[in-house]
């Protein structure tokens, strides 16, 4: 089914969005701005060409959308579970709060990305940011994984500065140049070993079939990884 964004207040586009989706997989055009898309999606799968404006699939639990262009701040905001895609750049605080699914972005993300991601049993979220991340990258992170490919920009830091400030679980891994001296004392970046990448890998499986990418282009280079500290409490 297709939509027409131009014809529809964002509301009633958002209602029609997850009504279509129910019956079949949607495509929505003439995309400029419009919140809140997506948001709560159940099921389905919907396309979206243009440039979706803040919380797009927001509380998302079970929806997939893939967006062709780029997508402004708060991309699956405390989303639940599902996927979302972004053929293109995401503005800040892609992830914030997210619990559950899965955010790919082809390009890069803005400020603090994955901040207050967290995960509990079986739902494990995970960000994928093929570019780039802005400062703050992880901030407050209690769960789940994010992953920095920094593809295209190898010869620059893949994250900006206090990358994984109040982390206090999950796993960040960034690929080429950490800056170490800016992460906090609370945090240990080391070298990832194969085990450690085996939660990541069907994630960047998944990441390059849907953008059309080979592993090849960045599998030989390392992933640091970074992790809270380990504290071991006093003895009294």
């Amino acid at each position: 089914m297709r939509l027409d964004a131009r014809e529809e207040y964002p509301q009633g586009l958002s209602a029609g969005m997850r009504t279509a989706a129910r019956r079949g997989p949607v495509e929505v055009y003439g995309v400029c701005g419009q919140r809140y898309l997506g948001a709560g999606l159940e099921e389905g799968q919907v396309g979206i060409t243009g440039t979706p404006g803040n919380a797009l699939g927001g509380y998302l639990c079970g929806g997939r959308l893939f967006v062709h262009g780029n997508a402004q701040d708060a991309v699956g905001d405390t989303m639940d579970g599902g996927r979302i895609a972004v053929d293109g750049m995401v503005g800040d605080a892609a992830g914030y709060a997210m619990r559950g699914g899965e955010i790919y972005v082809r390009g890069s993300a803005g400020y603090r990305a994955g901040v207050h991601m967290k995960a509990y049993g079986t739902k494990q979220p995970v960000l994928v940011i093929g570019g780039q991340a802005g400062s703050f990258l992880g901030e407050y992170q209690a769960g789940g994984t994010i992953v920095v490919l920094n593809l295209g920009t190898e010869n620059s830091a893949p994250a900006g500065r206090f990358c994984g400030m109040g982390m206090y679980g999950g796993n960040i891994y960034l690929r080429g140049k950490v800056l170490v001296p800016d992460l906090s004392d609370r945090l240990v970046c080391r070298p990832a070993t194969q085990q450690d990448t085996v939660a990541p890998a069907p994630a960047l499986q998944r990441f390059c079939r849907l953008f059309g990418l080979t592993q090849a282009s960045f599998s030989a280079s390392p992933l640091p990884d970074i992790t809270p500290h380990v504290r071991t409490p006093p003895r009294h």
